[in-house]
C-alpha cells in the first residue's frame, strides 16, 4: 500500500510583488501516514465500508481504515508471502491465504495471533472464499484442489481435486451455497458447496482465467483473463440464474487483466465494472452496454 494517506483541506493565498494579496481557495494538503507493509502489497479487500485488509511479502495482514489511513490491526503467523485476504460482511473475521499452503483465520477485536488454522494444501493457497454468514470458508491451490472448512472447529468437510485444475480465485455467490471458481485450465466453474461437486462448467476461454466476482444480487459474475499485445486481456460477465451463458465482453486492456469487481451502484447511476491490468491500467465500464 506504500505510504497510507488522509488529505487535509486549508486555504492558502499567494502574495505578489506589489503587495497584493490573491486568495487561492481551498487546497488539498497530504498527511502521511507510516507504511502499513515492509515490502510489496499483494493482495487487498474491503472489510467494511470503512475499514480493508491487506496482505504482503511481508508476511503481515494489515487492517487500515479507508478514511485516515492509518493502519489500525497488523497479524503475524504466515511464515510466507500472503497470497489472498477475504471477509464475510459484517463480520468481525478476516482470512488470509499464504505460499506456506496455510490459510488463517483472524479476529479483528482480537489477539495478533490466529484465530484458527486451516492446514491441508499441497502447494500456495490461491483461492479463498467465505460464506455470508462467515461459518464455512472454501479454498482452492495451484495442487488442483478445492476444500472446504468449518471456520469454528477449523475441520476439513470436504476436498475435491480435478486434474489441472490450478484454482486462481474463488468467490463465493452471496446468500447462496455455490463458490464461483477461475482456473490456469481456462474454465469457470460453479461449486456446490452443500456436496463440494462442480454443478456447472461455462465454456472454455481461450486464454488463462485469473479471477472472479459476483454480483451483490448473486445474477452475474465475472471473470478476466491473460493477454499479451492486445490479444485475450478481456474480462467476461456471465449469467448465473437462466441461461448461464456468456453475457458480454469488455475488451480495452492489452496486457493480462488481473482483477475485475463489480461497483457498488449509486442513486441514478448505471451498474459498472472495473478492471486492472499489467498495462498499467484501470478501467470502469458500463456493465450493461461495455462502454468505458
Amino acid at each position: 500500500m506504500g505510504k497510507l494517506q488522509s488529505k487535509i483541506s486549508f486555504h492558502a493565498s499567494k502574495y505578489r510583488a506589489d503587495g497584493s494579496v490573491e486568495e487561492t481557495g481551498c487546497v488539498r494538503a497530504v498527511q502521511q501516514h507510516g507504511p502499513a507493509h515492509a515490502d510489496a502489497v499483494t493482495c487487498v479487500a474491503a472489510l467494511r465500508p470503512d475499514l480493508c485488509v491487506s496482505g504482503g511479502r511481508d508476511q503481515i495482514v494489515a487492517v487500515c481504515s479507508w478514511r485516515s489511513g492509518a493502519a489500525l490491526r497488523r497479524f503475524i503467523g504466515h511464515e510466507r508471502e500472503v497470497t489472498k485476504v477475504t471477509s464475510a460482511r459484517d463480520s468481525n473475521r478476516v482470512f488470509s491465504a499464504s505460499r506456506d499452503r496455510t490459510v488463517m483465520m483472524w479476529e479483528l477485536h482480537g489477539t495478533s495471533g490466529p484465530r484458527q488454522h486451516f492446514p491441508g494444501h499441497d502447494l500456495v493457497v490461491t483461492g479463498l472464499a467465505v460464506s455470508s454468514d462467515a461459518s464455512q470458508l472454501c479454498t482452492g491451490s495451484r495442487d488442483n484442489t478445492v476444500c472446504k472448512w468449518d471456520t469454528e472447529t477449523g475441520e476439513c468437510l470436504g476436498r475435491a481435486a480435478i486434474s489441472r485444475n490450478l484454482v486462481t480465485h474463488l468467490c463465493w455467490v452471496p446468500g447462496e451455497p455455490y463458490v464461483i471458481q477461475t482456473s490456469e485450465d481456462k474454465t469457470i466453474r460453479i461449486w456446490d458447496s452443500r456436496e463440494l461437486r462442480v454443478a456447472h462448467t461455462f465454456p472454455a476461454k481461450r486464454h488463462i482465467q485469473t479471477c472472479c466476482d459476483v454480483s451483490q444480487d448473486g445474477r452475474y459474475c465475472l471473470s478476466s483473463s491473460s493477454g499479451s499485445a492486445g490479444e485475450g486481456g478481456e474480462a467476461t460477465l456471465w449469467d448465473l440464474r437462466q441461461t448461464r451463458n456468456r453475457v458480454r465482453e469488455y475488451k480495452g486492456h492489452f496486457q493480462t487483466t488481473t482483477s475485475c469487481v463489480f461497483l457498488p451502484r449509486g442513486p441514478g447511476l448505471a451498474p459498472s465494472i472495473a478492471t486492472s491490468s499489467y498495462d498499467s491500467t484501470v478501467k470502469v465500464w458500463d456493465r450493461d452496454t461495455g462502454g468505458r
